[in-house]
């Protein structure tokens, strides 16, 4: 016999007066969440009530309904509509719609039910409900008020308008995540977005910030200097499209063209340098986002001197420094910080900044034989180079030993011995040293990247040394001394000379900050020296020790080659240039170096990018990116290796037989005791050649002579 099927009985709904209801002890909702009490309370002045309450009738002792009804569920509408009310928005006798429980459960039950078992609204559908509206022609502020959320929450729900339907289909289902839809909302390219998850449905590598790079990896990002120095306006003005992702930080977003930008950015290059030339009267201006470093090779330099204050400006200058002065030295004896002092420092900095950042003056017969490049930083501001004379401008012979002659070419000879041309160069990236993307056999790295490596080892290492000119003084003294008395052994890595190779073949040195610590102390110095040469040896013998031997440091530090070629390995003098290295206790992770796309591992095979990982991180992490293409599995492991220290063969220090039987208290000594080594043996043995340098007078209390003489030390600093 069939068992019956029990008949479910609902509870009854009906409209109980509000000063009937009580809210129940039993309501499990304690904590705050969700639209406020006040913001509920408005929707409901607007819309109604659109969910009844859940009561149960009221006993007494007996049993007996006394006319009250609690509510187990329905607390945040109460208290909404109680706000009303007492608002006098409601009437206190007004009938609220209500379900009244038959009460077979516990109230709790009532109260756990109505929030456990609810769902809340799925993202796809709230963004198809939010887009409804907008086609009712209703704007996002205005459905953001309605609803009580952010107009940034109803942007990037109606955002989900640019991703494939068949994408959101697969949302839909539950075989997407919404961050890896987010992710597909930066761009409107239906067809893109369907081949990269067709692509990344493949692997395992499915991550959100994955989409986002395939969907951008054939655009420019708005920081790119080329976009920061023409502006996205007017990117957009000749007609450029920008991704935007509303979901994460994006940094003002990615350039859909980036052939557009070059354009635009070219012209406005090449009518800022067109104005330079006309308003300060050059006879060439070379112009290019970026020069090779070295790019000055060739060319004489001069410099300006700065414009004199006037005896008002001297005055305001001497007011400002002394209250800078005096109320810094305040603040670092003060315990607790102070805004109002530091925002007062801040002022007076900026101020003196102005007067100390005076314009150069040249000499017009210069200006009309010479020339300036200009460029593009990293941070997409003007980089302007004033003051380089072609061999074919200078002078005629009579008048060119009157002439300035401290033409070093900035820092550096070309190898190439190659000169500008005039017109406007955009740098190219050489593409000619990748390796084959299916080779998996660790080979020798390119010739090319080992030359360039190790000529960014070059520029690091020259500009340590020359932070250090005692151990500078002894490398040059070791490589007098093996010329003179060991002629079959005298190869160093310091070119005596005075060549200095330009390396203008690796791209992107210039922006290096050992690149520009060398251009600054050159300009510094520059500055200071005098003009004709005949005046160079007084000014030598009156300048102070330790500025001397900063400026012999310098000079020294130019000379540094420790490139190694594939026609010319250089074996003893990187290994000299590695000598130079662990002296000044120096190494190209300390100085800043990482393995990035660009700088190295973007330019090798995919067996030494596993290399790299294996060797840093493990065979785990290796195996991770093993099965991604060469170009993604670079940029994988650029982020694995960040911070990791890793180092590739040619910028490691070779670790000889000799250098392990070192000890370490010996390269201390040359190391830590620089300034005993400056003002003792050093000094000694300057004054011992001079023979009119008294290191006491160097070492005394400063007086204003000795004032006069320490700015060429900050200078060469």
């Amino acid at each position: 016999m069939a068992q019956a099927i029990e008949k479910i009985t609902l509870s009854v709904g009906r409209d109980i007066p509000f000063n009937k209801l009580i809210l129940s002890e039993q309501n499990v909702r304690r904590v705050k969440a969700g639209v406020s009490i006040e913001d509920l309370a408005e929707d409901i002045a607007r819309r109604g009530l659109l969910t009844s309450l859940n009561v149960r009738p009221q006993v007494d002792d007996g049993g007996n309904e006394t006319g009250f009804y609690r509510i187990p569920a329905g607390g945040r509408r109460y208290r909404a509509l109680e706000l009303l009310v007492s608002r006098k928005r409601l009437a206190r006798t007004v009938g609220i719609p209500c379900i009244v429980s038959s009460g077979k459960t516990p109230e709790a039950e009532d109260s756990l039910a109505e929030n456990v078992q609810r769902v809340d609204l799925h993202p796809l559908d709230q963004y198809r409900a939010f887009q409804a509206l907008r086609e009712q022609g209703i704007g996002e502020e205005e459905i953001a008020a309605r609803f009580f959320v952010s107009a940034a929450t109803v942007r990037q729900r109606l955002r989900l308008a640019s991703v494939s339907p068949r994408l959101l289909e697969l949302y839909a289902n539950e075989d997407m995540k919404l961050e890896q839809i987010m992710a597909f909302s930066i761009t409107d390219d239906h067809v893109r977005q369907e081949q990269v998850w067709d692509a990344i449905s493949r692997q395992q590598l499915r991550e959100p910030y994955y989409i986002r790079r395939l969907l951008t990896e054939t655009t420019i990002r708005a920081s790119d200097r080329r976009s920061v120095y023409v502006g996205i306006d007017a990117y957009e003005a000749a007609g450029g499209v920008v991704m935007r992702d509303l979901f994460e930080q994006d940094n003002g977003g990615w350039l859909q063209d980036p052939a557009l930008l070059e354009q635009v950015a070219l012209e406005k290059l090449t009518a800022d340098a067109e104005a330079l030339k006309a308003a300060e009267g050059w006879k060439w201006v070379e112009a290019a986002f970026d020069f090779p470093y070295g790019h000055t090779a060739g060319l004489r330099r001069f410099y300006g001197h700065q414009v004199e204050m006037s005896e008002e400006e001297t005055a305001r200058y001497g007011a400002l420094k002394a209250e800078y002065d005096e109320l810094d030295a305040a603040y670092a004896r003060a315990e607790e910080p102070c805004d109002e002092t530091e925002h007062r420092l801040e002022e007076l900095g900026s101020e003196l900044d102005r007067f100390n950042d005076r314009p150069h003056i040249f000499d017009p017969q210069d200006v009309a034989r010479g020339g300036v490049f200009v460029s593009l930083d990293a941070g997409g501001e003007l980089r302007i180079e004033r003051g380089f004379i072609r061999p074919e401008d200078k002078a005629p012979p009579e008048t060119v030993e009157a002439e300035a002659v401290i033409s070093r070419s900035d820092v550096a000879h070309d190898m190439t011995g190659s000169l500008p041309t005039g017109g406007v160069a955009i740098g190219s990236r050489y593409v000619n040293d990748q390796a084959d993307e299916e080779d998996d056999v660790i080979r020798p790295l390119s010739d090319r990247l080992v030359v360039d490596l190790t000529a960014t080892r070059s520029v690091a290492l020259r500009n340590a040394l020359a932070n250090n000119p005692a151990v500078a003084f002894i490398a040059v003294l070791h490589a007098f001394v093996l010329k003179t008395f060991y002629p079959y052994g005298s190869d160093t890595c310091l070119e005596l000379t005075l060549q200095s190779a330009g390396f203008g073949q690796s791209e992107g040195l210039a922006d290096t900050v050992w690149a520009k610590e060398i251009d600054q102390r050159q300009e510094a110095w520059g500055q200071d020296l005098p003009k004709a040469p005949d005046e160079l040896w007084d000014f030598l013998i009156v300048l102070d020790e330790v500025s001397r031997l900063s400026l012999f440091a310098h000079c020294a530090s130019l000379s540094l080659n420790a490139v190694v070629e594939p026609w010319n390995k250089r074996t003893r003098a990187v290994a000299h240039a590695d000598q130079i290295a662990r002296s000044i206790g120096f190494d190209m992770v300390a100085a800043g170096w990482a393995p990035t796309v660009d700088a190295y591992l973007g330019r090798v095979t995919k067996a030494h990018i596993l290399q790299a990982v294996r060797e840093a991180k493990g065979e785990q992490s290796a195996h991770r990116i093993e099965h991604l293409k060469r170009a993604d599995m670079a940029r994988e492991a650029e982020r694995l290796l960040k911070g990791s220290g890793w180092l590739p063969e040619p910028l490691r220090m070779a670790i000889g037989e000799a250098s392990a039987d070192m000890s370490e208290t010996a390269v201390g000594n040359v190391a830590d005791n620089t300034c005993d080594l400056v003002e003792a043996e050093v000094s000694d043995l300057a004054a011992f050649l001079t023979d009119e340098v008294n290191v006491d007078e160097a070492t005394a209390e400063p007086d204003d002579a000795v004032q006069e003489e320490q700015k060429h030390l900050n200078a060469a600093e």
